[in-house]
């Protein structure tokens, strides 16, 4: 059996941290959906389309990484339907732990067989957030090192559109 893996989020912006996290993935994994999901709690800076586009110019050198954007189901259902047989999830701090392992838990209420991978953040990326790069890209921060290039460049041609 093929070993599938759904890697959800929002990726407002997708991040170094979640361009590691999808490169390892990638090594265990035969095959990796990168799944650009809408939280509604979040306000996003770049739609959904948009966020897949630059995502998938992100993560083009990997050949079993697939992008694909919904917004409209339960991560359960959309895994299934895609045929992923695990849940990719990055972790960053015990916070973050304490958050997926309840999401886990009633992910697997929703389905017994399907299972969620944890992968520990690379320290180098375990302080950083997609809220806090918004941040200080907006007010003029450099963070270019926490982001894939082409969204980086989106988000400087973002934050003067904001400004105007």
């Amino acid at each position: 059996m093929k070993k599938i893996a759904l890697f959800p989020g929002s990726f407002d912006p997708f991040t170094m941290g979640h361009l590691d996290t999808v490169e390892r993935g990638a090594r265990i994994f035969d095959e990796v959906i990168l799944g650009v999901f809408v939280n509604t709690g979040k306000k996003n800076w770049f739609t959904p389309s948009e966020r897949q586009e630059l995502i998938k110019a992100s993560v083009a050198h990997l050949s079993n990484v697939r992008v694909e954007a919904q917004t409209s189901e339960l991560t359960v259902d959309y895994a299934k339907k895609m045929g992923a047989n695990f849940l990719l999830r990055g972790i960053r701090s015990m916070k973050d732990y304490e958050y997926e392992k309840d999401i886990m838990a009633m992910n697997r209420h929703l389905d017994q067989e399907l299972e969620t991978v944890f992968l520990l953040a690379n320290p180098q990326y375990a302080h950083i957030s997609s809220s806090l790069l918004k941040e200080v890209v907006l007010f003029g921060g450099d963070v270019a090192e926490y982001l894939p290039e082409p969204i980086y460049q989106a988000m400087l041609r973002k934050r003067d559109s904001l400004e105007k």
